[in-house]
């Protein structure tokens, strides 16, 4: 993952939710086609996506997404799948997005997943960050204000387009196949999860800059689409409490060490499984 739209620091946009069907979506998709880029990462703009969302122990992000409050903020680690085994070096996003009325921002850095996991598990700032310091320490102070722990890991594929010169900044998101798991929160893990959603869901999500294009509030209107209020954190926590056997629990937060330790684990048992012995 390199260049342009994931590597962006920081961003201000609107984003608007769509929840469709796969046949929806396949024909807005040939709709955008003649307007929009494929997106330049994963293949033909397709990727896999990882999160593991932390939240208080009263899970109060939750509840502010919830409530609708006008300022609201969430934390993540993000991983964007390479097919690549996880190691304690593999870079991962850490990101705030936060909500401020109708407005989304987003503020992230790229750090190793052994730094990103210090920082939110343990509360050690990464050293030589001089370049990230401010937005390091914003999530320092928001760890420690709300106790934050892992709560909840989201999956799903994204297809993404992007606008051309004559839109810059607009990205419009199809995101299918999404699952959540509510214990054993390690994100280098085989995952345990389960669907959140209908197989024939999807999520479209678009965002941009300032101002939709003409062009495209004609074809929301000529598929009919209407907006709704979904957030696949909020829809992951909903889905467990629905279920008694996978009901999120306050547990205590795992240390980076422990969840350091199974990743080694896990490591040990690829090498075996590919004939690498150490």
């Amino acid at each position: 993952m390199s260049k342009l739209s994931h590597t962006i620091r920081k961003f201000n946009r609107f984003e608007l939710k769509y929840l469709i069907t796969l046949q929806q979506a396949e024909r807005f998709k040939t709709a955008l086609r003649p307007y929009m880029l494929q997106d330049e990462h994963g293949v033909n703009g397709k990727y896999g996506l990882t999160s593991l969302y932390y939240d208080s122990p009263d899970l109060r992000c939750y509840w502010e997404k919830e409530y609708g409050l006008r300022f609201r903020r969430k934390l993540r680690i993000r991983q964007y799948d390479t097919n690549e085994q996880m190691t304690e070096e593999t870079p991962v996003f850490l990101e705030i997005k936060q909500r401020v009325d109708r407005v989304t921002q987003k503020r992230r850095v790229i750090l190793s997943y052994r730094d990103a996991l210090r920082l939110c598990n343990d509360r050690k700032l990464p050293e030589n960050s001089n370049e990230n310091r401010e937005t390091l320490e914003e999530m320092y102070v928001f760890l420690w204000q709300y106790n934050l722990r892992p709560v909840s890991i989201v999956r799903y594929d994204r297809q993404a387009f992007m606008g051309t010169q004559y839109d810059m900044g607009l990205r419009v998101t199809f995101d299918t196949n999404l699952s959540f798991q509510s214990h054993n929160l390690h994100i280098h893990e085989k995952p345990s999860a389960l669907p959140m959603l209908s197989p024939n869901q999807v999520v479209m999500e678009i965002k941009v800059n300032e101002r939709i294009p003409i062009w495209l509030t004609g074809l929301i209107a000529d598929h009919n689409l209407k907006m709704v209020r979904v957030s696949k954190y909020c829809r992951s926590i909903e889905t467990a409490q629905k279920t008694p056997a996978l009901r999120w629990r306050n547990l205590p937060p795992e240390s980076s060490k422990d969840m350091l330790t199974s990743l080694s684990s896990t490591l040990n048992r690829h090498n075996v499984n590919i004939g690498i012995q150490r």
